[in-house]
């Protein structure tokens, strides 16, 4: 079985790109592109120096005693929160954006939902000097305020989505509107691996660096390259894609992937993709959504505003319809526990999606001996009132 995309675009029959006709150009010139560009010396020269000196790479995989005696296995955590702007989303960004100057584009656009991916995109646009427009829904603007100060900041505009349930998926749709006006002179850095191929392959490609700094760094203190099992969360997707990526093809590590049950998969008010939804195209691939009777995309919900999404990366639809990863759905009751557990034995407070990959714990059992990787993908400074307003702590 395959589980790489294919050269149509395609991770078994999810993925492609289903676009409109002004985006052609814009779409074609990046397929046509992107791997001579990324592949050629420079480019990797330029992208690895910024992921050391900019954002502070390799981030550490750090063993996690505490955690790992109270769940009876072995726990290590690949801390990509300690990247700069607080996420893994700054490695795709800084990739993107090096692509987006060799392609001669003048203008960023971006959209984000916890406001993580945006802040990195307004961070190296202010780097590059690139104008940056920022698209968030109105509900996310108001739960993750700091992030959208941050990027006002660091001199991104941030413009508010307002239509649908004004969250990621509006602020998508505004995005895609955006680009469609504006095709020539603008780059949309998509934060997640969704969207129209090579968006999923290119950004997964980019988050790889997550999993090839794990080989190494196990290497060094299991005297194995590859766990037993790897855990994330996943709602479009990226950082699940960056710590599966040089796993994917090792049937010996089991790929697992924590989505947002929201209220509960049967409550009306989730984002359990893989429970509730079916193939469909959403925001220019095909992939498994959640949609109503009449085929129109449902909206989504979870407390997590990166999770907070309808549909999941081709990628991950693939992964789950094959079988190749276990998926479990994480109640924001079960996620905001896991989360106050992290930081009380470990003192590292976590992001809410992050808490989410943290949950699994609480529901499925490892072995005394197995190895278990969670890519912690985010700190929980963003999410602080959040935390409070729970008071669960």
């Amino acid at each position: 079985m395959k589980y790489q995309v294919d050269d149509k675009g395609y991770y078994g029959k999810f993925g492609g790109a289903y676009i409109p006709e002004m985006l052609y150009p814009n779409i074609e010139e990046l397929r046509l592109s992107y791997l001579s560009i990324i592949d050629s010396d420079e480019f990797k020269n330029e992208f690895e120096e910024l992921l050391k000196n900019f954002v502070g790479r390799p981030t550490p995989l750090y063993s996690a005693q505490r955690l790992s005696e109270k769940y009876q296995t072995k726990i290590f955590l690949k801390r990509e929160d300690l990247c700069h702007t607080g996420a893994h989303k700054v490695n795709n960004t800084i990739g993107q954006i090096l692509l987006a100057k060799r392609l001669g584009k003048e203008k960023i656009i971006a959209e984000t939902g916890a406001g993580q991916h945006g802040v990195a995109t307004a961070a190296v646009c202010a780097l590059m000097g690139m104008e940056c427009v920022v698209y968030m829904g109105e509900v996310d603007m108001n739960r993750q305020k700091p992030n959208v100060e941050r990027m006002k900041i660091l001199g991104a505009k941030v413009r508010p989505a307002k239509s649908g349930s004004k969250t990621l998926k509006d602020a998508t749709n505004e995005a895609m509107r955006h680009w469609i006006n504006n095709p020539v002179e603008t780059h949309y850095i998509i934060g997640s691996v969704v969207g129209p191929h090579p968006y999923p392959d290119m950004v997964a490609r980019f988050q790889s660096v997550i999993s090839a700094e794990i080989q190494i760094q196990l290497q060094e203190q299991e005297g194995k390259n590859a766990p037993d099992h790897i855990i994330a969360c996943v709602g479009g997707g990226s950082n699940a894609a960056g710590a599966f990526y040089h796993f994917l093809d090792n049937n010996d590590t089991n790929l697992i992937a924590a989505e947002a049950a929201g209220l509960g998969v049967s409550t009306g008010r989730s984002a359990a993709t893989t429970q509730l939804g079916k193939s469909g195209v959403l925001h220019g691939s095909k992939t498994l959504l959640m949609q109503t009777d009449d085929g129109q995309v449902a909206e989504p919900y979870s407390i997590s505003a990166g999770l907070d999404y309808p549909g999941i990366g081709p990628m991950h639809a693939h992964l789950f319809d094959t079988g190749r990863a276990e998926f479990f759905d994480v109640t924001d009751e079960e996620a905001m526990q896991a989360g106050i557990e992290l930081s009380k034995l470990e003192g590292i407070i976590p992001a809410i999606e992050t808490s989410h990959a943290l949950a699994i714990f609480g529901k499925r059992r490892f072995g005394n001996e197995e190895v278990v990787v969670l890519n912690l993908s985010g700190r929980g400074d963003k999410d602080l009132e959040t935390y409070i307003k729970q008071g669960k702590y």
